[in-house]
């Protein structure tokens, strides 16, 4: 993705061309070997970070005219610091391996123009007093051009993390190999919220076709044509979000005793399947992994005023607490003629509910969200719009 944003963008190309020493790491645009002069007026070399606004592959016009600064406070030649740039100091984790010690703020009157305008002007700024103690000392370093470049899972930047900072936080979730099993309703909010994550590798498990009923309770809109060739849901989903994440791997089966084998290597797993021997079995399976893993379910009941309530269930299990589970936390037998969601009631907006708190308690567990209760059971009631906790270690 670097090599070719360079090659699609002329001031990205432009850098390059005028020997900065510039790469884009995750989401990031870095000049390195900035020379400036410290507070004892000794000439040393730091690194630029600004982030990137992005139309696919296209640059944008920079948003943002601050930016990151790995390094000492920078100097004039008499060791006196430079004011004019001061923003912000505090230790920064931009994530990618990336520090950044300060912030500066320099806006042009009318903004800058592009990125070559923008980090060329700051390393000017940077590297002109280093150059008065050491003639011919540049950020024109004339190197960087032929580095190997780190396959991302996305096919395009993902912009929005270094907007707010949460790089660092979206690493924590880059070696995770996550099945979902069971991708109808709930199962596919769950994918769409977890495609836009940095992880190594997402796995779809399902046996069933995407039918016009299926439309109506997944995220995005099937065109009519799409719906007469009735793919397999984990070929059709696979289809519109590989568009985004590289690695999403299908699997059209049911899970059972002989095919439990492919849930090998997965580090997390989302289980959206119905009720039955069959969840049984992949639980038992799971847990033999060591792999955690969230249930979610769903409870729907059709009042005498005709209007529906019901209980959304998110159960959490870990290594270090599963005894819940089997205690009757998880079900594995059906709701039963009273529970209308067994009859493929449309409720798309419980289903994005109940994968938004699986995914939320799924990114606590990895240390992206805060934690406190640490909680491995919740319940949410639509009479009243109750959430409920319980089950910690």
């Amino acid at each position: 993705m670097s090599q070719k944003l360079f090659s699609l963008n002329p001031d990205l190309a432009r850098l390059r061309a005028d020997g900065y020493f510039v790469r884009v790491e995750g989401n990031l645009l870095v000049m390195r070997e900035v020379p400036y002069v410290d507070s004892q007026r000794q000439v040393r070399t730091g690194t630029l970070v600004s982030d990137l606004n992005l139309a696919g592959d296209r640059t944008c016009r920079p948003e943002n005219h601050v930016i990151h600064w790995d390094g000492d406070f920078p100097c004039n030649a008499n060791g006196t610091p430079l004011p004019a740039i001061a923003h912000q100091s505090a230790n920064t984790d931009l994530g990618y391996g990336l520090k950044a010690r300060h912030s500066f703020s320099n806006k042009p009157l009318q903004g800058y123009t592009d990125y070559h305008h923008k980090m060329s002007t700051y390393a000017t700024i940077l590297a002109g007093p280093a150059n008065v103690l050491k003639p011919g000392m540049s950020p024109r370093v004339i190197r960087g051009t032929d580095e190997e470049e780190e396959l991302s899972v996305f096919n395009y930047i993902d912009t929005a993390s270094s907007r707010v900072g949460l790089g660092a936080l979206a690493r924590k979730l880059e070696n995770e190999v996550v099945g979902i099993l069971g991708v109808g309703g709930t199962g596919s909010y769950i994918l769409d919220l977890v495609a836009k994550t940095p992880v190594k590798e997402i796995r779809l498990y399902d046996s069933d076709e995407f039918l016009s009923h299926n439309a109506f309770r997944a995220p995005g809109a099937p065109s009519l044509e799409e719906l007469r060739e009735a793919p397999k849901k984990v070929d059709y989903l696979q289809g519109i979000y590989s568009r985004m994440h590289r690695n999403i791997v299908p699997h059209a089966v049911k899970l059972e005793v002989q095919t439990l084998g492919l849930l090998d290597g997965i580090t997390f797993a989302f289980i959206s399947m119905d009720a039955g021997e069959e969840k049984r079995a992949v639980v038992t399976k799971l847990e033999a992994l060591g792999v955690p893993f969230v249930d979610v379910g769903m409870g729907l009941d059709l009042a005498a005023n005709g209007s529906l309530g019901g209980i959304l269930r998110v159960t959490t299990s870990t290594p270090e607490k599963r005894d819940h589970v089997h205690a009757g936390r998880i079900s594995f037998e059906g709701g039963g003629g009273q529970d209308v969601y067994a009859s493929n009631i449309q409720v798309a907006d419980l289903n994005a509910l109940n994968a938004c708190l699986a995914v939320v308690k799924w990114k606590k567990l990895r240390g992206f969200y805060r934690d406190l209760e640490n909680e491995h059971h919740s319940t949410y009631t639509t009479d009243g719009g109750m959430l409920l906790n319980g089950d910690q270690p």
